[in-house]
C-alpha cells in the first residue's frame, strides 16, 4: 500500500495548494450558525461516511462536552465494507461514543434508527409528559448524506405518526455544498421531535494530504479542486492494491462463452438478444452490461499485469493501461485527446461512488495501524 499512500499524498499536496478553496464564506457562516444552535438542541447526530469513519469526522465536535447527547451515525453503509462495520462500532464504543450504522435509503434501517432516536429522546427527558418538543441536529461534512437521512426520517416519522399534510424535503444532491441553510423537519409526535438539517462544513485547512484524497474520492470535496483524473487514479491505485477485484474473476472468459451464458441464464433466443441489445445505449455507463465489462476489464488488467503494484512506477504504468482499456469500454472517442481521459475518469468515479465497483472502507481501524 506504500505506493498508493504516496499517490494519495501527492494528489492531496497538489490540491491543498489551492489554499482551502473548499472553505468559502457560506461554509464559514454555516459553521457559526451551527455553533450558535448547538447548545440549544437535545441530541446531536454526527453523520459520517461509513467508508471513511475517521476522515469524515466533524472537527468542531471533537471537544463536544456531552457524550450522552452525541451519536455518531455511519451513513452509506451500503457502500462500505460490511465486514468492518461491527469493528468500527466496537472502536467507537471504546472511545465512549454511541455509534449507529445506517443506509439512508433503506426503509427498515430508517425505522430502526427512528425508534432508537425516539427512545433516546424519552430517556434523556425522563418524564411521562409527552407534551414537549425535542430537537435533534444533524451535523457533518459535505455529502455524507445528512439531507437524505433527514428526508427519510421525516417521511417514515410522519407515516408512523399517521400525520396528514404535505411532506417537506431537504435538498439532496450528489455534489457537495448544496445545502445552504438550516432547515427543520418533523420526525415524531407525542413528543414532537424535529431534526435540523445543516449545511456540510469542512475545516478551513486540511493538513493531512491522505485524508484530503479520501474526502475527494468519496465526494466531500468538489472534483474541480483536485481534478477527476487524479481522483480516479487514486481509486484505481486502491483497487489494484486490494482483493476486491478478485470477486470479478468469473466475468473473465471468452466473449462468446459469456454471450451463450447470458442467453442461457435469461432464457433468451438469439433473436430476443438482438432486440435487447438494440435497447441498450453504449454511451450510458450505468447500464449493467457496461458495468459488467468495466469489472471484467479491471480484473483482467490487474491479473495479467507483470509488474509490482507496490512500486510507484509500476503502479502508474498499470493505471495508464487501465485508462486506455476503459476508454474503449466506455466508448469514449480517442480523438478527444486529454478530454477523453477526463470523461473516463468521471464515469469511473460515478460507478465507484454508487457502489457499482465494490464496497470499500478506506480508513484503517486505529488498533490495526
Amino acid at each position: 500500500m506504500a505506493a498508493t499512500a504516496k499517490l494519495a499524498r501527492q494528489i492531496g499536496a497538489l490540491a491543498t495548494k489551492s489554499g482551502g478553496g473548499w472553505y468559502g464564506p457560506h461554509m464559514a457562516a454555516a459553521s457559526r450558525a451551527i455553533a450558535e444552535r448547538l447548545p440549544l438542541v437535545d441530541l446531536v447526530l454526527e453523520i459520517r461516511d461509513a467508508r471513511i469513519p475517521l476522515s469524515s469526522e466533524y472537527e468542531q465536535l471533537r471537544n463536544y462536552p456531552s457524550s450522552s447527547r452525541r451519536i455518531i451515525v455511519m451513513n452509506k453503509m451500503d457502500l462500505a465494507n460490511r465486514s468492518q462495520i461491527k469493528e468500527w462500532k466496537r472502536y467507537f464504543e471504546q472511545q465512549k461514543c454511541i455509534s449507529y450504522g445506517v443506509n439512508s435509503h433503506n426503509k427498515e434501517n430508517i425505522k430502526e434508527l427512528l425508534n432508537f432516536l425516539l427512545a433516546r429522546v424519552r430517556e434523556l427527558k425522563r418524564t411521562n409528559d409527552f407534551n414537549y418538543t425535542a430537537v435533534i441536529m444533524l451535523i457533518g461534512i459535505p455529502n455524507v448524506g445528512k439531507s437524505a437521512l433527514a428526508n427519510s426520517l421525516h417521511q417514515i416519522g410522519r407515516i408512523s405518526a399517521a400525520e396528514k399534510g404535505k411532506l417537506k424535503h431537504a435538498i439532496v444532491s450528489p455534489n457537495p455544498g448544496e445545502t445552504k441553510d438550516i432547515s427543520s423537519l418533523k420526525i415524531g409526535s407525542h413528543p414532537n421531535v424535529y431534526v435540523l438539517d445543516t449545511p456540510g462544513v469542512l475545516p478551513p485547512k486540511i493538513l493531512n494530504t491522505e485524508v484530503y484524497s479520501k474526502l475527494a474520492l468519496t465526494g466531500s470535496i468538489r472534483d474541480c479542486l483536485v481534478g477527476e483524473r487524479g481522483i480516479a487514479q487514486y481509486f484505481l491505485a486502491l483497487l489494484n492494491s486490494s482483493d476486491e477485484y478478485k470477486k470479478w474473476a468469473k466475468l473473465s472468459m471468452n466473449v462468446n462463452d459469456r454471450t451463450f451464458l447470458d442467453l442461457e441464464a435469461e432464457g433468451l433466443s438469439s433473436c430476443e438478444l438482438d432486440k435487447k441489445q438494440k435497447r441498450q445505449y453504449p454511451t450510458d455507463h450505468t447500464q449493467d452490461f457496461i458495468v459488467h465489462d468495466v469489472r471484467r476489464t479491471l480484473f483482467e488488467t490487474i491479473s495479467f499485469f507483470d509488474g509490482n503494484v507496490q512500486v510507484g512506477e509500476d503502479l502508474s504504468r498499470l493505471i495508464e493501461t487501465q485508462f486506455t482499456s476503459l476508454r474503449e469500454v466506455f466508448q469514449v472517442p480517442v480523438e478527444l485527446g486529454e478530454e477523453a481521459q477526463n470523461k473516463v475518469a468521471a464515469k469511473l468515479l460515478n460507478l465507484f461512488r454508487t457502489g457499482r465497483l465494490g464496497h470499500y472502507t478506506l480508513d484503517s481501524l486505529p488498533w490495526h495501524t
